[in-house]
């Protein structure tokens, strides 16, 4: 089957597009002009150059295409340009549906996110807990919230879709790296000396990739479906990676009130300078006030999906950045 795949030169969408090849699927790649195809670069696809905020691109990629995947996203937790941000997840995601439908395209997985969901407090989250616009934090998440708000309106109209909603990914060919991709990277040298009391879902990448698959070939349109792993305190996420490294763990917990006057400067400087990264960024504290925890029960029940351990996952992550150069 010809697929349409967004996002293929990411890190998601680089396992995804590796997944499809394995069915024997051709896969056509969206990529931008200026995308970095190191991730695709052994692989056979066929590039297709075009833009979410380019409606004719997506026309023409999405001709002649029995499927599409729309993985591609502007992840980013610090957007002082958020209207980009907007411009690519919602109105991107908007066009890019609509331009599938057009060309009949008859099976579509769109990559939400757990970004989306509510949350328990102590607790595990999953596909109906409650939540609402106004619960999101940052332009990251409430671009998502509203794409997948889309991607449901369009849904209603006829739009073949099945939505994913992976949690938090890791493994091999994270070259930007993603914002958990830093903080394994940063662990594992030893540059992480405290922590907060907050967790996360962790998921080998290779695994959300199975997910989106199984999604495509089993999935219900309109169903979505959470793509995670295992739920760790960030605590043990660091002492694993400490164990991976033979370093020592963070011993020294921090409470998130004290750090935000370090997340302040460090937005302060990074603005005044008119580029780079935050150390720490407000956004990322308020995100850190509850753990991120949810269940995969619906996926492994519907679709049969299954993840690995969340050690194997980050054994992965650590030794290809090791053996690509990000751990001196």
């Amino acid at each position: 089957m010809d697929i349409l795949l967004t996002g293929g030169s990411g890190f998601v969408g680089s396992s995804v597009a590796r997944a499809l090849l394995a069915r024997g699927h051709r896969v056509r790649a969206l990529v931008r002009p200026q995308s970095d195809r190191t991730n695709l670069a052994d692989l056979p696809v066929e590039y297709v150059v075009g833009d979410l905020t380019d409606e004719a691109s997506l026309t023409e990629a999405a001709a002649g295409c029995a499927g599409l995947f729309h993985v591609a996203a502007d992840y980013r937790l610090w957007a002082p340009d958020a209207e980009a941000m907007y411009r690519a997840n919602v109105e991107g995601t908007r066009t890019l549906m609509t331009a599938a439908m057009r060309a009949g395209v008859s099976r579509i997985v769109y990559t939400s996110s757990v970004a989306v969901l509510g949350l328990v407090r102590d607790g595990v989250a999953d596909e109906e807990t409650p939540v609402t616009l106004a619960d999101m934090i940052g332009p990251y998440k409430r671009s998502k919230y509203l794409a997948e708000e889309a991607v449901r309106a369009l849904i209603a109209e006829g739009l073949p879709a099945v939505i994913v909603n992976p949690s938090t990914p890791v493994g091999p060919r994270d070259i930007k790296p993603t914002p958990t991709g830093r903080i394994i990277r940063d662990a594992a040298c030893g540059r992480i000396p405290a922590y907060v009391d907050t967790g996360l879902n962790v998921v080998h990448v290779d695994d959300v990739a199975e997910g989106h698959c199984l999604a495509f070939e089993r999935g219900t349109i309109g169903e979505r479906y959470v793509l995670g792993g295992e739920n760790l305190p960030l605590r043990d996420m660091l002492a694993a990676i400490a164990g991976l490294t033979g370093r020592r763990p963070p011993k020294l917990r921090l409470s998130p009130h004290l750090l935000w006057p370090v997340a302040w400067i460090a937005e302060g400087v990074v603005r005044s300078r008119g580029r780079g990264v935050p150390l720490l960024t407000v956004d990322e504290l308020r995100m850190a006030q509850k753990r991120m925890f949810f269940s995969s029960a619906k996926a492994q029940q519907a679709l049969g999906y299954r993840a690995r351990p969340a050690f194997e996952a980050l054994d992965d992550a650590v030794r290809w950045f090791r053996d690509h150069g990000y751990l001196r």
